[in-house]
């Protein structure tokens, strides 16, 4: 079962496309402009999600989410009410292959903040888990963000797998981008255009995905999938999903991007088209940055000596 919260409720921040400087308006819990809260109706919609996973059969008995503040926050009552409801101690393992979408620059994105960190907002994480995968802070295409959230789903469900205590139901809270992806990886499903709008988005909304069957060796085409090598966050090794086989045996969907428990619907929905316009916006001011760039420097070459020495030194003088 898939939780997406992401995009809308919770407070917005500011990326400039030259420098790769973040900046918030409001202060983030976790002092990272790109982690905010959730807003004060996000918490509404987490309560009304979490008494609607209650009811859920069978109750989600493993829960991962996103190392980022909002998607934590959302997930928390869901899982305090399962807590108490299974009479035992959940905790959420955190992890970052299931984290945001950022594109690829010639920046570093912000990452989530440490686990130290968070068991200082939050008493429901599991302390000892490490994450499958960690993205670049380079960022990523499309294309990657499918490789990554493939590898990290094929490790979680591998590992799920082993379990002696058998989980039932595993319950994964993430962000648009991510959870579109997921609902592809696990189908096996993928679009030629990958801004087709297949796996509904809303903020708060579930998707639920019951898997086919348990794979054995390499019926699955992934005999020996290669281990991730963090020196080269980049290069994620393949797994073995399109063509309708999707990860460890491959799964069907349910319910896609539900919404009937929330007071108000369907909200601030995404797809990747949002991403490709957002990337085609920066392009140009790149593109526009460069240019006057250049027209500076033509003029700078044909202005006399005297000229040119002058506006070196305003120059240094404004850096």
């Amino acid at each position: 079962m898939l939780i997406r919260w992401d995009f809308q409720f919770r407070s917005n921040w500011e990326t400039n496309p030259h420098t790769g400087t973040y900046t918030a308006t409001v202060r983030s819990p976790t002092n990272i402009p790109s982690d905010p809260a959730l807003a004060s109706y996000g918490v509404l919609q987490a309560t009304e999600l979490a008494q609607h996973i209650a009811t859920l059969s069978p109750t989600p008995d493993v829960v991962y989410s996103s190392p980022f503040y909002r998607c934590l926050q959302t997930i928390k009552p869901a899982v305090e009410i399962l807590a108490e409801h299974q009479g035992k101690d959940i905790k959420i393992r955190c992890e970052n292959g299931l984290g945001e979408f950022y594109g690829l620059a010639r920046f570093d994105h912000p990452s989530p903040a440490t686990l130290e960190v968070l068991h200082t907002h939050f008493d429901t994480l599991n302390p000892i888990y490490e994450p499958v995968i960690m993205p670049s802070a380079k960022g990523e295409s499309i294309e990657s963000l499918h490789d990554r959230i493939a590898y990290c789903l094929h490790h979680i469900i591998k590992s799920l797998d082993a379990d002696p205590d058998g989980p039932r139901a595993l319950l994964i809270c993430t962000h648009a981008a991510s959870m579109i992806v997921i609902g592809r990886v696990l189908t096996g499903r993928m679009p030629g255009n990958p801004e087709e709008d297949d796996f509904q988005c809303f903020t708060c909304s579930m998707s639920k995905f019951t898997r086919r069957g348990i794979v054995k060796g390499d019926e699955n085409g992934n005999p020996d999938v290669e281990i991730w090598d963090s020196a080269v966050p980049e290069s994620v090794p393949h797994v073995h999903w399109r063509g309708g086989k999707g990860v460890q045996g491959g799964w069907d969907c349910e319910i896609n991007g539900d919404t009937s428990f929330l007071k108000n619907g369907a909200e601030r929905g995404w797809d990747f088209s949002i991403e490709t316009k957002t990337a085609a916006s920066e392009q140009l001011a790149r593109e526009e940055e460069q240019r006057l760039a250049e027209e500076e420097q033509r003029k700078l070459a044909a202005a006399p000596k005297t000229e040119r020495l002058k506006r070196v030194q305003d120059s240094k003088r404004a850096s």
